[in-house]
C-alpha cells in the first residue's frame, strides 16, 4: 500500500479541528439569532392572513374585498413604514456595538415620532381607497367592501409603525427570542380576537379583521413595552435623560 504523498502533523491537526470548532461555533450563533427573527417576522405577518382567513367565511365579496384592501394597505402603508423602520437597524446596531447605549433611546423615539407623521398621509390614501380603486377601474361593490374594510384597519397602520420601530430597536441589542415569543402570544390570541368580533358581536368584516389586527398589534407592542426593561441594558431607556446626552447632541 502506498503512502500518502503529504501528512499532516500534529500541530497542522490541531489547526484544522480548531477551525472546525470555530466554524461551528459561528454557525450556532447564527442560528440562534435568525431562527427567532424569521420565526418573529413570519408570525407578525400571519395576523393578517388570520384576519383574511375569517373574511373568507363571510362570503366571496368580503374576502374579494378584504384582500384587495389588504394588498393596498400593504404597498401604501405597511411596506412603506416597514422599509423606514429598517434604518434603526443600522443606527442602532452601530450605537449598540460602540456602547453608546444612550443614543438608542433617542433614536427609537425619534423614529417613532417620524413614522407616526408619515401614518398620517397612509392614512388619508387608505380614507380614499374606494374612490382610488374606482379611479382604477376596479369592480364597484368590491372597490365599496374593500374601501371601508380599509379605514377599519387605519388603527393598525399608526400601531404597526411602532411596532416595528421597537422591533428593530430590541434586534439590535441582540434580543430575538422575546419578540419571537410575544409574536407568538399575538397571533394565537388574534384567532381569539377575530372568533369574537366575527361571531360574538357580529361586526363583520370591518371590525372583525381590520379592527382585530389594530387590537393585535398594541397588545404586541404593550407586550415588548413592558419587557423591554428586563432584557435591555437601563441606560438604552433613557434617551436624553439628565447626565446623559440631550437630543440635539446624540447624533454627534
Amino acid at each position: 500500500m502506498e503512502a500518502p504523498l503529504l501528512t499532516l502533523t500534529g500541530t497542522e491537526k490541531k489547526q484544522g479541528e480548531g477551525l472546525e470548532s470555530r466554524v461551528w461555533s459561528e454557525v450556532k450563533k447564527q442560528l440562534y439569532l435568525a431562527g427567532p427573527l424569521v420565526a418573529g417576522q413570519l408570525l407578525q405577518n400571519i395576523v393578517q392572513m388570520i384576519s383574511i382567513m375569517f373574511v373568507g367565511h363571510l362570503g366571496k365579496l368580503p374576502l374579494a374585498g378584504a384582500s384587495v384592501a389588504s394588498s393596498f394597505a400593504t404597498v401604501t402603508g405597511f411596506s412603506l413604514l416597514g422599509g423606514m423602520a429598517y434604518s434603526l437597524e443600522t443606527l442602532c446596531g452601530q450605537a449598540f456595538g460602540a456602547a453608546r447605549h444612550h443614543v438608542l433611546g433617542v433614536y427609537k423615539l425619534r423614529a417613532m415620532v417620524v413614522l407616526s407623521l408619515v401614518s398620517l398621509p397612509a392614512a388619508a390614501v387608505g380614507a380614499y381607497t374606494g374612490e382610488i380603486l374606482v379611479w382604477c377601474g376596479q369592480d364597484p361593490e368590491i372597490a365599496v367592501v374593500a374601501g371601508s374594510y380599509i379605514r377599519w384597519l387605519i388603527p393598525a397602520l399608526f400601531a404597526y409603525g411602532l411596532l416595528q420601530c421597537h422591533v428593530r430597536f430590541l434586534q439590535a441589542q441582540n434580543v430575538v427570542v422575546p419578540v419571537m415569543l410575544s409574536s407568538a402570544a399575538t397571533a394565537v390570541g388574534h384567532v381569539g380576537v377575530c372568533w369574537l368580533l366575527v361571531h360574538r358581536l357580529g361586526l363583520g368584516s370591518n371590525g372583525a379583521a381590520a379592527l382585530g389586527t389594530a387590537v393585535s398589534y398594541l397588545v404586541n407592542l404593550s407586550i415588548w413595552g413592558s419587557t423591554s426593561g428586563s432584557h435591555c441594558p437601563a441606560e438604552t431607556l433613557r434617551g436624553g435623560s439628565p447626565g446623559r446626552p440631550s437630543l440635539a447632541s446624540a447624533t454627534s
